[in-house]
């Protein structure tokens, strides 16, 4: 830390505002929900507690995190493969399609035939973003964040950021719809990824960084490593033919 003798602040460029491109997430198949509902009924509030919903055990749910496992796979509900949830009292739920306010306003509605609407809590939100870093990432894996959401810079940092070698103009995204897969290359050095809708990731996405050529040739990662690389093979070569020349 310096003093500056200028009148200019300590940032020296600022670009315009961009506005995000994000979508509402539509839940699927296989996607976990975490539902918390609360009521002025004590006897509703015990019935839903049996069943831990929205109840975080504090302890379990901290070491399966740090386990690498899923925090909320005991205590949230997974969508079959009919897109649908069985919640006590309300019974089966279709959830697929809707996102989580839309789902949330759902079981609002069908608990107003138990309690009135002015003595009801519902809060429905996806248990953690979800996803697969495959190829030139410092640490491949599935990985899931405990947020609402994730944009795929973050995603990147969380699997431990691309190698050197790793094409960054040139990332895999694979995507899930409730009607199929997708398929997408992404430019990370191009600013208008930050105002399009894969700028935010999604539940279950897969980002599959390609290696440069340099990979494919086997050469070093680094101009030092290249070097030394070539010296070595240089000195192997003219030992060979040393050998061969006697």
């Amino acid at each position: 830390m310096q003093e500056k003798n200028t009148s200019e602040g300590p940032v020296k460029y600022a670009s315009e505002l961009m506005p995000y491109g994000h979508e509402d997430y539509r839940l699927q198949y296989n996607d976990i929900v975490d539902i918390s509902i609360r009521t002025s009924s004590k006897e509703l509030n015990e019935l839903f507690a049996q069943f831990n919903m929205g109840a975080i055990q504090g302890n379990m749910m901290m070491q399966g995190a740090m386990a690498g496992g899923d925090a909320f796979f005991m205590t949230g509900f997974t969508l079959d493969e009919r897109g649908i949830v069985e919640i006590p009292l309300l019974g089966e739920l279709t959830l697929a399609g809707l996102s989580t306010q839309e789902a949330k306003k759902m079981i609002e509605e069908r608990m107003t035939d138990f309690v009135n609407k002015e003595d009801l809590y519902v809060r429905v939100r996806l248990g953690g973003i979800r996803y697969s870093a495959l190829g030139e990432f410092r640490r491949p894996g599935k990985h899931n964040i405990l947020q609402n959401r994730v944009t795929i810079l973050e995603a990147i940092a969380n699997a431990g950021d691309l190698t050197e070698v790793a094409k960054r103009d040139d990332l895999v995204l694979v995507r899930q719809y409730p009607e199929g897969t997708r398929m997408f290359r992404i430019d990370l050095n191009n600013k208008k990824l930050l105002t399009s809708e894969y700028f935010f990731i999604q539940p279950n996405d897969m980002l599959y960084a390609e290696p440069m050529k340099i990979r494919e040739l086997g050469t070093g990662v680094t101009f030092v490593q290249t070097f030394t690389l070539g010296v070595t093979t240089l000195s192997a070569v003219l030992l060979v033919l040393n050998a061969i020349n006697r």
